[in-house]
């Protein structure tokens, strides 16, 4: 982790993914990976290598979860980036953090710190 985390992240809005990667990279971490659909994410989810994911729930009109379990069986730690509550989850995975979208940086952050917590700090904003 000398050089921050590495970040899945999978978001099907191109401008909100873009954010999300300047935010990830402000913090001092790295997007290793990107999807914008199902398909794509899932594949990734099971090859790309990666220390945790933030997955939009809904991806042009389908759930996310098939995803979220992906990277569940691999042990990977994720959460939610969304407007949508937990509701929408399936009851196993709405014990998952959430992070309300719009999303600040320093939300993020601690969200990120709450997955990590002995992760070097690397970046002040």
């Amino acid at each position: 982790m000398a050089d921050g985390l590495s970040v899945f992240l999978v978001e099907d809005e191109a401008l909100i993914r873009m954010m999300m990667a300047d935010m990830v990279e402000e913090l001092g971490h790295h997007v290793v990976a990107e999807a914008d659909n199902v398909r794509d994410a899932s594949a990734f989810a099971m090859t790309a290598q990666y220390d945790f994911a933030i997955l939009d729930i809904n991806l042009m009109g389908v759930y996310v979860d098939p995803v979220a379990d992906l990277i569940e069986r691999r042990g990977k730690p994720f959460l939610f980036a969304t407007g949508y509550g937990p509701e929408l989850l399936p009851s196993l995975l709405r014990r998952r953090p959430i992070l309300r979208k719009p999303i600040a940086l320093d939300q993020l952050k601690i969200m990120i710190d709450s997955l990590f917590p002995d992760a070097p700090a690397k970046a002040s904003y």
